[in-house]
């Protein structure tokens, strides 16, 4: 089983509009509701490649409900969200079918009582000895201490279960001190955390920092890897156009579901990247083209180096 937690979940909703106009009404042309926040969307491609998960967090409220009621819907997938008395978030994603472009609405999220963040922490130690890896992905709920991510991190590390981390700010400045086996920014992200806008630079000074490896997006151009055993740079067959949104998530799920299945880093990263670019071609994150994918397969290209032994 593949652990992935989400802190801050939400009800992703899509809404499609033939031309977005700043100030204007627009007539809807499709709605797609689906249950979200990044560590979910990672879990619904995990599942979608066949494997066990195991999805924990927080839910709450009529959305929260909502949101639990969907999850069932989808194989291969448990939940083990924890309920909170506050409501769970809604995440908007106004897409522009003229331009491809995407413009997001992202509510902060319920407050987190301290009662309600301990007995989350009970839940995760329990599930660890089962997992085979957790990803820790997104942004803290309010009333979540900044530093909890590093605590998680730890928590993994001494039950001996494989890390992957993919969060933004603070919450990343805190967490990588907790040295999690895997950190997977973007180049924004890299940037914000460690001053330097050349990503392998930034790279490898985000290992010095504490990740073990780190496999930095570098959007439409692929993936940059800095890990102990070499360095690798996946870059997908050509410039694609769609909705980005949860592209970096499913380039997680290929990470972890590679990882478990003790794939070499030059196929994970192929695994990644199509995987990343099949999503940009679904309308909605959490899902991909599984076509595309399969095509991107064959024509993801991998340079890079192993380090000598």
């Amino acid at each position: 089983m593949i652990l992935t937690v989400t802190l801050n979940t939400a009800l992703d909703i899509t809404y499609r509009v033939p031309s977005l106009r700043a100030g204007a009404s627009h007539r809807v042309s499709e709605v797609l509701e689906r249950p979200g926040g990044k560590g979910v969307n990672v879990a619904r491609v995990l599942a979608a490649l066949g494997h066990e998960v195991t999805v924990t967090g927080f839910s709450g409220g009529p959305t929260g409900r909502v949101l639990r009621d969907r999850l069932t819907e989808v194989p291969c997938v448990t939940d083990a969200l924890v309920p909170v008395s506050g409501a769970t978030r809604r995440t908007v994603t106004l897409v522009d079918d003229r331009t491809g472009a995407t413009t997001h609405l992202n509510e902060p999220g319920p407050h987190i009582a301290h009662a309600e963040w301990s007995a989350f922490q009970e839940v995760y130690e329990d599930l660890l000895p089962s997992a085979s890896a957790v990803a820790l992905c997104g942004s803290l709920p309010p009333g979540v201490p900044v530093g909890a991510y590093a605590n998680l991190v730890r928590t993994a590390r001494a039950a001996r279960v494989p890390v992957l981390l993919d969060t933004s700010g603070a919450a990343l400045r805190r967490g990588v001190a907790g040295r999690p086996d895997l950190l997977k920014p973007n180049t924004e992200e890299l940037a914000e955390l460690t001053g330097s806008h050349e990503p392998l630079r930034a790279t490898q000074d985000a290992r010095r920092r504490g990740a073990g490896t780190v496999v930095a997006s570098l959007g439409a151009d692929g993936l940059l890897a800095v890990t102990p055993e070499g360095r690798w740079r996946a870059t997908p067959p050509a410039q694609l156009t769609g909705n980005p949104t949860g592209a970096g998530d499913a380039a997680v799920a290929g990470l972890l579901s590679a990882l478990v299945e003790h794939r070499p880093w030059p196929e994970r990263l192929i695994r990644a990247t199509a995987l990343s670019a099949a999503t940009v071609l679904s309308p909605t994150a959490g899902d991909f083209d599984h076509a595309a994918y399969d095509r991107f397969l064959t024509t993801v290209t991998v340079t890079g180096v192993a380090t000598a032994a």
